[in-house]
């Protein structure tokens, strides 16, 4: 139900007469009463006087919602016809932009209705020779004001409310315009992408990617866990989305990525999130390396379908390295490994035993360690995969060790389902 202000056909005539004609009266000074509340606003609202052109805006707005709620009045038409006038708008995107928060914004409005009830309602009492008809004119005024501001600061609320969406989509774009173009290998402003991202790039960079099926991760915290154990509380992350993120870390040092280092990460990370992350490399070109090796071995974790919550590029460079065409990886594996190239449980253990050992450089011992197993169990499995692979574990070391490893990361990606 709306409000008007001596137009109401309950209001008695003399009322309604009265209204309009204070309506007008005051209409007459508009002017002096907006300075007015303006220096009352500027003792109580520190902020009003921040800057001229708040100084500007602020008094502006004074004028304009005085003028427009006192012609209502004047003219009885319903407060549900008011809208925010321009100068109000604009005064709330102003106090967007310099940083302050909604409180700030719509206390301007709780302190400007104070004014109009303590200064222009008490001298209109005094204007109004009947007592009687002079405390219904204050009454009708008040709850028409109340209802003004109301519906004034409901709409100067929303436009703060979308000035700070404007400006952070602005941010965001800048930002993202920034990170794409250091990627892509542009010619930059350095100086001016380092404002844009808050973040430095003539350290050592180091980027990683975390990526989720989940909508409900929060990927941010995980970026900044990531950043935290390689040494630096102000990482640049950039969201692809809602189950993804991609961020970077600078430090004056390059951070240590070996496999050992993550165990206290991997602690952090929840068990619905994958990490990929780059090898440490120096200014924007390490920006960019690094950031194309943390999506690389995205890549081959994706493929493989396995590995641990985080993994270094350098865990996985050989098999990236040797996996851009998988047909061709397949055919290498295939022609390495013969019969030990078949998906299946014991080909499986027979790989591991002979992988092992070669990363031991032909330790059984250690081997044995790592596998859990019998140094004997180990030395039976290696024979065995010689006998499959048809060929001994000291022909052509190299290439089947690359193969193995291919294996290893690839899984059945890169097995066949039948010998020969």
């Amino acid at each position: 139900m709306g409000v008007r202000a001596g137009g109401s056909s309950d209001l008695p005539e003399s009322v309604a007469i009265e209204l309009r004609r204070t309506a007008a009266e005051l209409l007459g000074d508009v002017s002096s009463h907006a300075d007015l509340m303006f220096g009352y606003l500027l003792e109580r609202i520190p902020e009003a006087g921040a800057d001229d052109d708040l100084r500007g805006l602020t008094l502006g707005s004074c004028s304009s919602n005085l003028e427009a709620v006192l012609s209502m009045v004047r003219h009885g038409i319903d407060v549900s016809a008011a809208t925010a006038p321009v100068t109000a708008l604009e005064h709330a995107r102003a106090m967007a932009a310099r940083g302050y928060s909604v409180d700030v914004m719509l206390r301007f409005y709780r302190m400007g209705h104070a004014y109009f009830t303590e200064r222009i309602l008490t001298g209109v009492s005094g204007s109004v020779a009947d007592p009687v008809l002079a405390l219904a004119v204050v009454a009708d005024l008040q709850r028409y004001g109340f209802a003004y501001i109301d519906r004034i600061s409901s709409e100067v609320a929303a436009e703060y409310v979308a000035e700070l969406d404007r400006m952070q989509n602005r941010v965001r774009a800048a930002r993202t315009d920034a990170v794409r173009a250091l990627v892509a290998g542009d010619p930059i402003d350095l100086a001016r992408a380092e404002r844009t991202l808050s973040h430095r790039l003539t350290g050592w960079q180091t980027a990683f990617v975390c990526w989720t099926e989940r909508d409900d991760t929060d990927l941010a915290r995980v970026g900044s866990a990531i950043a935290a154990h390689l040494g630096s509380p102000h990482p640049l992350l950039v969201s692809d989305g809602a189950q993804a993120l991609s961020g970077w870390v600078s430090t004056a040092r390059a951070p240590a990525v070996p496999p050992a280092d993550l165990t206290p990460l991997v602690e952090q990370v929840p068990t619905s999130v994958r990490v990929s992350i780059g090898t440490p490399a120096p200014g924007p070109g390490g920006f960019r390396d690094s950031h194309a090796q943390a999506q690389r071995g995205r890549r081959i974790i994706e493929l493989s379908g396995q590995g641990g919550p985080v993994t270094s590029y350098a865990e996985i460079a050989l098999v990236d390295a040797m996996s851009g065409d998988l047909d061709l990886a397949r055919g290498f594996v295939v022609s390495e490994l013969g019969g030990l190239a078949v998906a299946g449980r014991r080909e499986d253990e027979e790989r591991r035993a002979l992988l092992a050992v070669l990363d031991a450089q032909g330790g059984l011992a250690a081997a044995a360690e790592e596998l859990g197993v019998h140094r004997n169990t180990v030395l039976q499995r290696v024979r065995r995969a010689e006998e499959r692979r048809g060929r001994p574990a000291t022909d052509r070391v190299a290439e089947l060790h690359a193969a193995l490893r291919l294996v290893h990361v690839l899984g059945s990606v890169v097995l066949t389902s039948e010998p020969g």
